[in-house]
C-alpha cells in the first residue's frame, strides 16, 4: 500500500502546483481576475488525494508488507487466491440501473421518482450483499 500512497501524494502535490499556476494564469491573462471555482476545485482535489494517500500510508504501517511493496519480491509471491468473486451475478446490473434511475430523478428533480429509485437502490444493494447468505438453519 505504500506505492499507492505515494501515487496519491504525487497527485496531491501536482494538483496544488497546478492550482497555483492556474490562479496565476487566470489572474494575469484575463480581465476578470482569478477564476475562483477552478482554483478551489484543484485545491480540493489535492486535499482529497492527500487524504487518501495518508490513509493508505497509515494502513501500510499496520499490515505486513505485500509483494508489491517489497523490493526483493518475485512474481510468484503474488500468486494464489485473491478472494471470491461471483461468477454470474445479475445484481450489479440491477444496481447500475437503479443508480442511473436515481441520477435521472435528481437531474429532473422528480421527488416521487427519487423515492422509488432510492428504494430500488437499497433493494439492489441488499440483494448484492446477501446473495450468498444462506442463513443459520441451512444444511
Amino acid at each position: 500500500m505504500k506505492v499507492e500512497g505515494r501515487i496519491f501524494f504525487l497527485v496531491a502535490v501536482f494538483s496544488v502546483i497546478v492550482a497555483g499556476i492556474y490562479a496565476y494564469m487566470t489572474g494575469t491573462m484575463t480581465r476578470d481576475g482569478v477564476e475562483p471555482v477552478g482554483v478551489v476545485a484543484l485545491i480540493l482535489t489535492g486535499g482529497l488525494a492527500f487524504l487518501a494517500g495518508s490513509y493508505l500510508q497509515f494502513v501500510a504501517r499496520r499490515i505486513e508488507p505485500r509483494p508489491e511493496d517489497r523490493e526483493d519480491a518475485e512474481i510468484s509471491d503474488g500468486a494464489g487466491e485473491l478472494g471470491f468473486f461471483s461468477p454470474g451475478s445479475y445484481w450489479p446490473i440491477g444496481l447500475a440501473a437503479a443508480a442511473a434511475l436515481t441520477g435521472v430523478a435528481l437531474a429532473f428533480f422528480h421527488i416521487w421518482l427519487l423515492i422509488i429509485a432510492l428504494g430500488l437502490v437499497i433493494i439492489a444493494i441488499g440483494g448484492l450483499v446477501f446473495e450468498y447468505h444462506t442463513g443459520p438453519n441451512h444444511d
